[in-house]
């Protein structure tokens, strides 16, 4: 039997099965399947979905298999888990960046191999320009917990990694100045990269660095908790926060 609620909302929004295939990737023949033979999705996919069509997943699928509670909502915004970061595809933080429309935001204690990537300073320069709200958070160099996170991960540099990271970032913060650059003292649990409604969080694990710790990559969802969860902790951190200052990243 197929889903002509699903092919409805299709032309609703005036997508194809191609656009919504990439929008929410998968395979266009998967998509066609969902519609002419009414297969039901995985959950994530149900909801992502209905994301992308602006409807309730329910209009589109109304059997056992549509859960509507709030703990799948959670589990359907987990588009992938990573287990190391140094296994997150090079080019991927770049292209969740460079989809922004509203929000970049980047909240670490250094972030360095993010500060040495002139192509990710260009994007920057790019989305301060438009309408696109950038917010830059580095651990304060000289704080408590960035000295612990320091010894905690075995190598009691992090305060010269971020000051490092401070330089790289320097040209910026006077030929851009609607670029937010501020530095925390909060104790970090997860490094986050938010792009509007697609998030990478990068778990920090005792004893080991960040770039061996697991990512979770989410996109949000309505009804979902995970995302937002995550995004509060961006304000947050954000709302304490101080302004870079020069002394900040010349010392003197």
């Amino acid at each position: 039997m197929s889903n002509e609620r699903l092919r409805s909302a299709l032309l609703a929004q005036g997508m194809t099965v191609h656009d919504l295939a990439e929008a929410i990737e998968v395979n266009p023949k998967t998509v066609e399947r969902w519609i002419t033979q009414g297969k039901v999705p995985y959950r994530r996919h149900q909801y992502a979905t209905a994301s992308a069509l602006k409807v309730d997943v329910t209009t589109l699928w109304s059997d056992e298999r549509a859960v509507e509670s709030a703990s799948d909502l959670s589990k359907a915004e987990i588009v992938t888990v990573y287990p190391h970061r140094h296994m997150v595809p090079n080019g991927l933080w770049r292209e969740m960046y460079a989809r922004a429309e509203t929000y970049v935001d980047v909240l670490v204690y250094s972030g360095l191999w993010l500060s040495e990537d002139p192509l990710f300073h260009e994007l920057l320069k790019e989305k301060v320009q438009g309408s696109t709200q950038v917010r830059i958070l580095l651990g304060d160099p000289d704080c408590a917990a960035v000295q612990q996170r320091g010894i905690d991960e075995g190598h009691r540099i992090m305060d010269g990694k971020i000051r490092n990271a401070l330089v790289n970032y320097r040209p910026l913060f006077t030929s851009h100045p609607d670029i937010g650059f501020r530095l925390h003292d909060a104790t970090l649990y997860n490094s986050l990269f938010r792009s509007d409604d697609e998030m990478l969080v990068n778990t920090h694990v005792y004893g080991i660095g960040a770039y061996m710790a697991p990512v979770l990559h989410l996109r949000k969802l309505p009804g979902g908790g995970l995302f937002g969860t995550y995004a509060n902790s961006i304000e947050q951190t954000w709302g304490s926060a101080r302004p870079v200052t020069e002394l900040d990243i010349t010392g003197a």
